[in-house]
């Protein structure tokens, strides 16, 4: 791994656009309109097509369900210790969820006499994406499944890329049961995310896809946003940890090289008011940056910092994925925090919980967009409907100021319909 040195310039947010400009290696965006054409064409046939020909290449999948029995049977076979910490799992990321939902009715009585309601409730369908490749995940099954189960989603359909023996991998599978799902599909890639918003002949459409991936599952539903609703645009995995001098030099190494164990192109940011402690653990970084399961190149920026006011401007101005406090001078300032996806504070904060256990959801915001985004959650899952009741006195009064604005803009039959409602 490679460590690069910035400069403090006195600005944080000088400071974070050189960070991301040295270690962004963001790829231009992939042509995936042929991909999308082919699905909505062909349906089933082209995913299919795709998917034995990017995914299941020792296979030849006639069918894109993967059927109950496989699922069972991957439960049955799962490692008694692995099924335990999926089991905790489940039982955090449904607590937290649940602590994110308010199935009350809000009602606002306005001073004219109409009364607004406002309520929450869920989508139809959501779609999950649970990504392959580099491995199995299926803790991307819970962090995505589990929020819209909390949310009331009737339907929930998964969508995973199946290995190149043509099967869906058996721990995301058991995680499947676990959570009592039985609409899973093996596909992946763009054509999994098409085949989800547009539907095929045996994939009814969705209303929300959501999950991570890489940059042709990103384009696709980006290209597929206002067809249905997605969760987020997301980049490279991210983390900036702060230590102080009495921060374990080697557990915050290995928290920066957990990251970039997610592949390449990741922000890794080190920042410390420590001189000493940041080259420590730069040195431990390059050792651990030696293993296979990391990418080669990547970078990691090392920031000395003059005050701890300073590394927590700096992460607001980076708005990083992940940020851990691991001294306790931040860790106590972590209420100052506006901007990061999921904070982790203390010596004992590591990201790596977030990612499986603690019960924080890994779906989180990265480049930059936790300035206006959080984690995944039963929100991504739910919309607001507004109920309005309008009795006759309150039409009275209205009316005219209906009539006034609807004129300026240009549209006198808004104010005409109105006005109708103010006669005696």
């Amino acid at each position: 791994m490679n460590i690069e040195r910035l400069e403090w310039v006195d600005d944080a947010r000088a400071t974070a656009t050189a960070i991301r400009r040295r270690v962004a290696r963001v790829a231009a965006p992939v042509d995936i309109g042929p991909i999308e054409d082919d699905v909505r064409e062909r349906g089933d046939d082209a995913v299919l097509e795709l998917t034995n020909r990017f995914d299941a290449t020792d296979a030849d999948l006639v069918s894109l369900r993967v059927e109950p029995d496989e699922v069972d049977a991957a439960l049955v076979a799962l490692d008694p210790e692995l099924r335990a910490s999926l089991e905790l799992a489940i039982e955090n990321v449904r607590a937290v969820a649940d602590a994110q939902t308010d199935d009350g009715v809000r009602t606002v009585d306005l001073p004219q006499g109409q009364t607004i309601a406002i309520r929450q409730v869920p989508v139809g369908s959501a779609g999950v994406y649970v990504p392959g490749g580099r491995g199995a995940y299926p803790s991307s099954l819970l962090m995505c499944v589990l929020p819209a189960q909390v949310a009331g989603v009737e339907r929930i359909a998964v969508a995973s890329p199946p290995g190149a023996d043509g099967r869906v991998a058996s721990p995301v599978l058991a995680a499947a049961a676990l959570c009592e799902m039985d609409e899973i599909y093996a596909m992946g890639g763009a054509q999994a995310v098409f085949a989800l918003a547009y539907g095929t002949e045996t994939i009814p459409a969705v209303d929300v896809v959501v999950g991570p991936g890489n940059a042709w599952v990103q384009e696709a539903k980006r290209s597929v946003y206002g067809t249905v609703g997605i969760d987020s645009y997301a980049g490279p995995s991210e983390v900036m940890v702060v230590v102080g001098a009495d921060t374990d030099v080697r557990g915050a190494a290995l928290d920066l090289c957990a990251q970039a164990e997610h592949g390449a192109g990741g922000v890794l940011v080190l920042a410390s008011t420590n001189e000493g402690k940041i080259d420590a653990i730069a040195t431990a970084v390059e050792e651990i940056g030696e293993r296979p399961a990391i990418e080669p190149g990547e970078v990691l920026s090392a920031v000395l910092v003059p005050s701890a006011a300073n590394a927590i401007d700096l992460a607001n101005a980076l708005a990083p994925e992940h940020l851990e406090l691991l001294d306790s001078e931040t860790a106590a300032m972590a209420d100052q925090i506006t901007t990061a996806g999921c904070i982790f504070t203390g010596p004992f904060g590591a990201t790596a919980f977030g990612d499986y256990v603690a019960g924080s959801n890994h779906v989180l915001p990265t480049g930059g967009a936790g300035r206006f985004s959080g984690p995944l959650g039963p929100d991504a899952f739910r919309r607001k409907i507004a109920t309005v009741q309008v009795p006759a006195e309150a039409a009275a009064e209205l009316a005219p100021h209906v009539k006034a604005l609807a004129e300026a803009e240009g549209f006198p039959v808004h104010g005409e319909s109105a006005m109708i409602r103010a006669r005696d």
